[in-house]
């Protein structure tokens, strides 16, 4: 295997000690999360002090960090964000890492030069979606976990840097597009607070036994490190911010070791965290039922053993710079000590020497003191004394002018590290009046195949339909819209063409890929919830980018969707059963076959949720809340809102009808239903 040094290696660190376990055992850059707007708010994370203290010691090093920001925010936190932005700035944080549409642009006006990160909670996994976030002001991408290497390396073709996940766990649904968490007890992936209830048992046959279908294992591309970085990856992202500093060494060795050409040690890997092992299926698209895996008692016993000779790995610095230094030793004069490291130059001066009584002081022994450095970062490299006959200077002198000169030459080295960002703290936009009245809210029906779309037409505003359902014959009222997850951006292109050839001009974006294909096309954009939209400021942001209309975030409550801005129009989902998983790897399908499918998977509890795939191309599978979304009963406590969403799963044009004409009655709802989040909101 050929060494391999150029891609960055970026190791997760949840607390202090994992930051010097991901530094001492080779990692190029770490990312961490403070107090605040972390995806992993249950980790030990970094209080504003620490942070300083983790930048201070990582740039020493010659380490980079990246700040997670990566969750979504609302209007009443963005004074806050603005804040945070601004300390990183201050600290040295190299990069932040963003989801949020509104927190980019709000980073942006704060501090222009910081170099943000498109997190992989934007569902980024196309060469589109890429060049559009470019276009946003994004330096890097984290790309979706769920691609192969031909689509990873076509993205990487298109210039910005690119991020890939080669290690840590694996969630089943696409990163950005979890709502399941939040749906069950209002712990939002979104916001970092994700309660994991996919690792609890669930069972796509529906026979009672215990399975556990919607658990990966792992994900671990170590590897395939070399061929990661042939393709062009910039960085290499290991997962764990919520894992022991054991688990950050371990994984870092075996990558460091992978790009050196060497054998990564899986079994220690393995040993120290893994579901039943690791899994590399999406890289190499053999998707299935060799990819599910969780954490049995074996795995959880095998962790004991290997602890102890891991925490040996970063248990002691170890010298990663060569330190020049000549002394000057005069008669009536401070001594001076002048050292040389990486073309900085430090010269302090110490005690007078005195006459030597016995023993004068000699070059030798001079350099014997002067070169103990253990606990720094250096290593004694050239040494030159110009000694004055007959003088001596005291082993407490010697030592005072080392460390003396170790300490300016650290802080020398660490500001050469540390960027340094313009300020301004003063981000508010003017935004108009935007409490302002709306018109009478119009009436939008989501159906998903075309037996249901002349029901549909009768009773909305406005239909939107898959566009592989679409008519021949355009409507006006049509809305059509992509895949929500595809690997063949070409064929949504092609898509996109022949249905505007037959007079369609509306599309409903659910990721930043459609924003650019639709833009480029000239259709009318209208952004869906998956889009994850809660403050006024992403409002403004995908206006700029020429969207028509959004649909409010789902983990909004009522009042906050009252308060958004007006610059799009405001569509608000009051009937359905939500998705609140999309998935690459069918449950069903890895379980039962598409022969044998039962179109619902079920928990513990043996609550039933729908799972519905994409049949035409079975590139993704979405999974339904158990329960109903229904708020036509209380329409009248919906402020804000230009359009009502009605959606429709697999209902025959009957229960449409008869659906739309509940809902158009204000009829209370019967069991089974949910008012979602507007309520109670998320954590």
């Amino acid at each position: 295997m050929i060494p391999h040094r150029r891609t960055e290696l970026l190791a997760p660190a949840g607390g202090p000690e994992s930051v010097s376990a991901a530094v001492l055992c080779g990692a190029d850059a770490i990312y961490i999360g403070g107090e605040r707007f972390s995806a992993r708010a249950n980790a030990r994370n970094f209080t504003d002090d620490e942070i300083r203290e983790a930048v201070k010691y990582c740039h020493l090093r010659g380490v980079k960090v990246q700040r997670a920001m990566n969750v979504m925010i609302f209007d009443s936190e963005t004074d806050e964000l603005a804040r945070a932005a601004e300390l990183s700035a201050e600290c040295g944080i190299d990069a932040l890492i963003v989801q949020d549409w509104g927190a980019a642009r709000i980073i942006k006006s704060v501090v222009p030069d910081m170099p943000i990160h498109a997190s992989t909670q934007m569902t980024i996994h196309t060469a589109k979606g890429a060049e559009e976030a470019a276009k946003m002001g994004f330096s890097r991408v984290v790309l979706s976990r769920e691609l192969p290497l031909e689509v990873i390396r076509e993205i990487c073709s298109t210039g910005i840097e690119t991020e890939v996940f080669v290690h840590g766990a694996l969630c089943m649904c696409v990163s950005g597009q979890c709502y399941m968490s939040a749906a069950i007890g209002s712990r939002s992936a979104n916001r970092g607070q994700c309660a994991q209830a996919c690792r609890l048992p669930f069972n796509a046959l529906n026979d009672g036994s215990e399975r556990y279908d919607l658990s990966l294992k792992d994900l671990s591309y170590i590897e395939n490190i070399i061929a990661l970085a042939e393709a062009g990856v910039s960085s290499f992202k290991i997962e764990g911010r919520m894992k022991r500093a054991e688990y950050v060494a371990a994984a870092v060795t075996a990558c460091r070791a992978a790009l050196d050409g060497k054998e990564p040690d899986m079994e220690t890997l393995r040993a120290v965290f893994s579901r039943s092992g690791f899994t590399d299926g999406y890289l190499d698209g053999k998707t299935g039922r060799e990819m599910f895996g969780y954490r049995r008692k074996d795995d959880v016993t095998a962790a004991a053993q290997v602890l102890p000779e891991l925490k040996e790995l970063y248990r002691s610095e170890q010298p990663i710079y060569k330190l020049d230094m000549k002394l000057s030793v005069s008669e009536s004069t401070p001594a001076v000590l002048h050292g040389e490291c990486e073309g900085l130059s430090a010269e302090v001066t110490g005690d007078i020497p005195e006459a030597a009584v016995n023993r004068p002081l000699t070059t030798e022994y001079a350099e014997k003191q002067l070169s103990k450095l253990g606990g720094t970062v250096y290593s004694l490299g050239c040494f030159s004394a110009d000694i004055g006959e007959g003088l001596i200077l005291p082993c407490s002198a010697l030592n005072k002018l080392r460390r003396d000169t170790v300490s300016e030459l650290d802080r020398l080295i660490t500001e050469k590290n540390t960027p340094h960002y313009a300020i301004y703290p003063d981000y508010y936009e003017d935004f108009g009046d935007i409490y302002s009245p709306r018109g009478k809210a119009k009436t939008r029906i989501h159906i998903r195949h075309s037996y249901q779309l002349e029901a549909a037409l009768e009773l909305a505003d406005f239909v939107i339909i898959p566009a592989e359902e679409a008519p021949d014959k355009a409507d006006s009222r049509l809305i059509i819209e992509l895949p929500c997850f595809t690997l063949d951006e070409k064929y949504s292109a092609e898509l996109l063409d022949r249905l505007a050839e037959k007079g369609y001009n509306k599309l409903y974006c659910s990721n930043i890929a459609h924003i650019a294909l639709g833009r480029e096309r000239g259709f009318e954009l209208y952004g869906g919830s998956r889009l994850n939209c809660a403050n006024t400021y992403s409002i403004a942001q995908l206006a700029d980018m020429g969207l028509k209309g959004v649909t409010a975030s789902l983990e909004m409550k009522l009042h906050d969707i009252s308060a958004l801005g007006n610059m799009l129009e405001i569509s608000v989902i009051v009937y359905g059963n939500i998705p609140v998983m999309l998935t690459r790897n069918c449950p069903v399908r890895q379980a039962a076959g598409c022969n044998n499918c039962t179109g619902h998977i079920t928990d513990r509890t043996g609550r039933s949720f729908l799972v519905s795939c994409d049949k035409k191309r079975r590139e993704y599978a979405e999974i339904f809340n158990c329960d109903t979304l229904y708020m036509a009963d209380r329409i009248n406590e919906i402020n804000g809102a230009d359009c009502f969403d009605y959606l429709f799963t697999g209902e025959s044009a009957a229960e449409i009808k008869r659906t739309m004409a509940r809902c158009r009655s204000g009829e209370a709802p019967k069991s089974g239903f949910t008012r979602g989040l507007y309520y109670r909101g998320v954590l």
